[in-house]
């Protein structure tokens, strides 16, 4: 006589595709089911056209028409603008002014991801997604940053040139992605730069080696973040649009990061 088959074996494995789209809030189960059969989502690169796929929500990667989908609702992603004045940290053992003021309003425990200097303003991402983290703030990986720095004394053409065409510091040579003056006046300048570099204090650095020392720095964007209107000292959680934009930006090259302590930014 054969044993009879518990009820737990009798079950399939894993959970239905678009219970766990559902449940991440991506839609309701019959607008994913639509994009099931439309051949909009892929699970570990490969695109599903069948309603019963069944995924494990823990290590399968899901996608929308390209934009990963996060499947843990546990993990926060937080803006933060953070003000001159604070370091990137979240317990400073000189007992300056740190992080941990704009992280106690959330249940989550909250780490930066990378880090600015005390005296440079701007986006700074918190969240405890530590996967995330590591890959972005990894120097190999290379996230594009954009800065407005207020230097001193008029930039010219050449030294935008200059910028862009790549200058030698004491730790090798470096060049800018893009460089742009925005404005002169009263003996001062704005400059963007944008830099995929991890480098200590890179921005500054470079600046300072074209003879136009910074006064004020600001970090405005941080991969397909823009910091937008977001007043210094406040936070705001990620749009669904911006976190998918920046998944995907860290799943399309992950397996670079390989030493979780370097994180070297600090602009």
């Amino acid at each position: 006589m054969t044993s009879p088959v518990s009820a737990d074996a009798a079950q399939p494995e894993g959970v239905r595709l678009q219970k766990v789209l559902a449940a991440a809030g991506v839609a309701s189960r019959r607008v994913v089911e639509q994009y099931i059969v439309e051949g909009r989502i892929r699970v570990n690169g490969e695109t599903v056209t069948e309603l019963g796929r069944r995924i494990d929500p823990e290590n399968d990667l899901v996608d929308i028409d390209g934009t990963a989908v996060q499947l843990d609702v546990s993990k926060r992603y937080v803006m933060l603008n953070k003000p001159t004045g604070v370091v990137s940290s979240m317990r400073d053992e000189s007992g300056r002014p740190d992080l941990r003021r704009f992280t106690e309003d959330y249940e989550e425990r909250l780490y930066n991801v990378g880090r600015l200097d005390a005296e440079t303003s701007g986006l700074l991402i918190l969240t405890n997604d530590g996967a995330l983290a590591h890959v972005l703030a990894h120097p190999s990986f290379g996230v594009t940053k954009v800065y407005i720095a207020k230097v001193e004394g008029a930039v010219t053409a050449q030294t935008i040139a200059k910028l862009t065409k790549g200058i030698e510091l004491e730790d090798g040579p470096i060049a800018a992605d893009k460089a742009r003056l925005l404005d002169t006046s009263r003996g001062s300048s704005l400059v963007e730069l944008t830099l995929h570099s991890g480098r200590n204090r890179i921005v500054r650095r470079m600046l300072a080696a074209v003879g136009h020392p910074v006064t004020e720095l600001v970090r405005r964007q941080f991969g397909p973040l823009h910091l937008g209107t977001l007043p210094a000292g406040r936070t705001r959680e990620l749009s669904k649009i911006e976190l998918g934009a920046l998944l995907t930006l860290a799943r399309r090259d992950s397996g670079v990061a390989e030493a979780p302590g370097e994180q070297q930014e600090n602009e």
